[in-house]
């Protein structure tokens, strides 16, 4: 599965502003910014991102997923940091 079907499927799922997605082979990485996450924990940010993959996690074209999800003002804040 490439980097830009992932992408493609949680931007036509999700109300996002922003997907990045690394990894290759079946290990992937996923960073997800959007206002839907706005109030959400933690894990319900990361359920909300896997729902649209889970029949891709479930056929183990994605075997492993790692996922940040950010809301806007959370994602400004961290990619600051990480300029740093």
């Amino acid at each position: 599965m490439e980097t830009s079907e992932i992408k493609q499927i949680l931007e036509n799922a999700l109300a996002l502003d922003e997907v990045i997605v690394s990894g290759e082979g079946s290990h992937y990485q996923v960073i997800a910014v959007g206002a839907m996450f706005e109030g959400m924990s933690r894990v319900k940010k990361q359920q909300a991102v896997y729902a649209p993959l889970m029949s891709h996690i479930a056929s183990n074209a994605i075997h492993a997923l790692s996922i940040k999800a950010y809301t806007p003002e959370e994602w400004a804040r961290d990619k600051k940091l990480m300029s740093l």
